[in-house]
Parts: C-alpha cells; structure tokens; sequence
C-alpha cells in the first residue's frame, strides 16, 4: 500500500519492476479482497463504458436543459477539414472529452474518473493513446490502473470534489491522473509520470467549480477539453526529462490547502464565477423557472 506518490514511485520501481499498474493491482487485491481475475473483469467493464461513452456524445443531440451538446460533432468535423492550428492529437482528446461529458449531460452511461464531472478527461486520452500509440487491451487496463493509483493519493492527501476543493480537485485530478497514466502507456518511468501529475495540477491549481445553474455542463465539458489537452502537454514535458521543481506530493498539498481556502461560492455551489453572470443566472431562470 502506498499514501503519497514519493512511496508510489518508489515501490513501483523496487518491487514491482516499474509497474505502477501491477503496484496498483496489488494494492487493490490488498484493500479489495478480490482476486486479480474479479479486478481484472471490474476494469475491462470500466473500459468498455468509457470507450462507449466517446461513442455515444459524437452527436448534434442536446441535453434535457439544452446548455450542451453537439460540439464534440463540431470539432470532429473541424478535424476532419484539415484546417486545424492544433495539432490533431491534442484536439482529437479534447473532442473525446467534450463527447463523454456531453453524453454525460444526455443521461448517458460514463465512468466517474475521478467524478461524473471530470469523466472525460482520463477516457479522452487513454482513446488518443490508443490510436497514437496503438495500445493492446492489456496495455489499456494498465493505463487505468495507473491512473487509479494517481488518483488514489490524490484523493487521499487532497480531493476529488468540486464541492470540498473547486475544480482543480475534479477536472485537476482527472487531467493529472491522465498524464501520468499516459507517460507510462509511452514508454516512460514512474519518476516522470509523477512529474507529469505535477504539472498539470501547478497548471490548475486555483480553478474554481462554477456550474451554471448548478449542472455539470457549463463550463465543466470545455473544461474537461482543456484538461485532456494539457494532460498530454503535461506527458510530453516530462518524457522530454523536464521535472517540476516542486515534489509532486507538495503540489498535492497546496492544491489542499487552496481548497480549503477558497470560498464557499466557488465550490460547486453556482453562487459565484460564471454561475453568478447575468447570462448564467439568466440561463437558470430559464431552466428552474
């Protein structure tokens, strides 16, 4: 078992040959009591419902309140032009990410990684490295788990939530876990993808959740796009051997520490940031009444 990422690298590079994926299979069979087989199954279910849910938000449908929707279908058609200033990767994950929080805001099936509103993130960029990469299944479970054990201590020394530590804690992890996952799938050491995990969350360290109207949909499915999109950033700098200068278990705490700073109109509330604009509060009179 590991509490912080320090330990994580460490135990993942001196028992586990630099696997954080099977330290986190371990882990799991530890604290789970379920065999490897039972685990093994619970996540291929967990990658089918993320992979589907790209699927099914590739379209021009619109939620119940009519606040999102159709602009994964934009942007894949705007890829497809071959006009883009982007480099089509990047974009290809932030599509993937506006897919699963639009079927998301449709009432459709996603996985929670590390929340309903961050579940774009962690599916978009194990999609992208699967087509960039060419991942086997098996390579694919690893990222998962990979990106679990990210989110564990995340979750452990921070938050996940929205309400508890703004978005930094949701869309933050989410981004974070995907990087450090991502160097991983390409190759690269449990050292760097701590790093990778570091700069995404120094990158959004501060943001706050600001739903309008109180739903998980403006501004949380461009955010997810954006969070995918720095996530592979992220990866590249620290394969490139970049390294955050401060210890990723630090950046962790201080994302702590600005959660429990922030006030209670940025975390999840919709009392203030763009919740609480003309157009905002507009836009949930409309839907509330």
């Amino acid at each position: 078992m590991f509490y912080t990422i320090a330990a994580l690298v460490t135990q993942a590079e001196q028992e586990f040959e630099g696997s954080i994926s099977e330290l986190m299979m371990a882990t799991e069979i530890e604290t789970s009591g379920r065999t490897r087989a039972e685990i093994l199954a619970l996540m291929q279910e967990n990658l089918k419902v993320m992979l589907a849910s790209i699927d099914n938000g590739m379209t021009d449908k619109t939620s119940r309140t009519g606040l999102t929707g159709g602009d994964a279908l934009k942007l894949d058609t705007y890829l497809k032009s071959g006009r883009t200033l982007s480099d089509t990767t990047v974009l290809t994950a932030a599509r993937n990410a506006m897919a699963v929080n639009e079927s998301n805001a449709q009432m459709g099936l996603v996985c929670a990684t590390p929340t309903a509103g961050s579940a774009g993130c962690v599916p978009a960029v194990l999609a992208t490295a699967i087509d960039k990469l060419g991942l086997s299944q098996a390579q694919q479970l690893d990222f998962l788990f990979t990106a679990g054990a990210f989110g564990l201590v995340i979750a452990n020394n921070a938050s996940i939530s929205g309400a508890e530590g703004g978005c930094q804690a949701e869309v933050g992890s989410a981004a974070a876990m995907a990087s450090a996952a991502l160097v991983m799938a390409a190759g690269g050491t449990p050292h760097q993808a701590s790093h990778a995990c570091a700069f995404v969350i120094k990158n959004l360290l501060g943001l706050i959740c600001d739903p309008v109207a109180g739903l998980v949909e403006v501004p949380c499915v461009k955010r997810n796009a954006l969070g995918a999109s720095f996530a592979l950033v992220a990866a590249d700098m620290a394969l490139a051997g970049i390294q955050s200068k401060i210890p990723t278990d630090e950046v962790i705490q201080a994302m702590y520490q600005v959660g429990q700073a922030m006030p209670s109109a940025f975390r999840e509330t919709a009392e203030g940031g763009l919740a609480a604009t003309p157009t905002g509060k507009r836009l949930k009179a409309e839907i509330f009444g």
